[in-house]
């Protein structure tokens, strides 16, 4: 098995075992709402600290449901994880492109004096 497929292969168990270890262990059986996001622990924790805490801005936008803001959260970080592929792809393409020109030239080269 070669070196990079090894890597790659601890990686994914890695993130399978974030995944799933919170999950298997109960973290988070207390709470009410367990896998709320870090901006309502904050939020608890800051009205916990200050009662009479006004926040500085208010959203622009807020969605009628919890189920439309993770929506609208998932649509997000999938359409950054496609510029983020399109842009590796680009790069990861423009270097085999160069790397093909330049055997094409040294192919060349060695054609001619011969």
């Amino acid at each position: 098995m070669k070196k990079n497929t090894k890597i790659n292969l601890l990686l994914l168990l890695a993130v399978v075992a974030l995944a799933v270890l919170p999950l298997a262990l109960g973290l988070g059986d207390h709470k009410e709402e367990p896998f709320t996001g870090a901006d309502g622990e904050a939020e608890t924790a800051i009205t916990e600290i200050e009662p009479d805490y006004q926040p500085w801005f208010s959203p622009l936008y807020e969605p009628p449901s919890g189920e439309i803001e993770s929506a609208l959260f998932s649509l997000q970080a999938a359409l950054g994880a496609g510029v983020l592929a399109y842009y590796f792809g680009l790069r990861r393409g423009r270097r085999q492109g160069e790397r093909q020109a330049r055997e094409r030239d040294a192919e060349e080269s060695t054609a001619e004096g011969a």
